[in-house]
């Protein structure tokens, strides 16, 4: 990830209403949400969550998918991951520990998501 993009995604994500997207959009996993199921559960109308999820969408931090007449929003992991390697590629010189607790919590998400696709 190259510091514009970076910089674009971080914008997006300084939104309380943003943040809580696509932190929901995380724990519903590769299934996602419909756009009014986000709305519903961040209490603001359509029309609201329809301005942050193109934010958000034009950061490449989420992802839609029209399913039957709903459009289903999800998390793209891959931007995500992208975006905190960026944060902690210049991170940890010298202080292997936390190195390791990153290293250590990158391996519990990823046996999370292996139960969430199996499960």
């Amino acid at each position: 990830m190259d510091e514009r993009q970076a910089l674009s995604s971080f914008a997006a994500l300084a939104q309380q209403t943003r943040l809580a997207i696509v932190r929901a959009l995380v724990v519903a996993g590769r299934e996602g949400l419909a756009a009014g199921k986000i709305a519903e559960r961040m209490g603001v109308s359509a029309t609201n969550v329809s301005f942050h999820l193109k934010e958000l969408e034009r950061s490449g931090l989420i992802s839609q998918q029209r399913v039957s007449r709903s459009i289903v929003y999800r998390a793209s992991y891959e931007t995500l991951a992208e975006l905190v390697t960026f944060l902690m590629e210049d991170c940890c010189a010298g202080h292997s520990a936390i190195r390791a607790n990153v290293a250590s919590s990158e391996d519990r998400y990823n046996a999370a998501e292996r139960v969430n696709v199996v499960g």
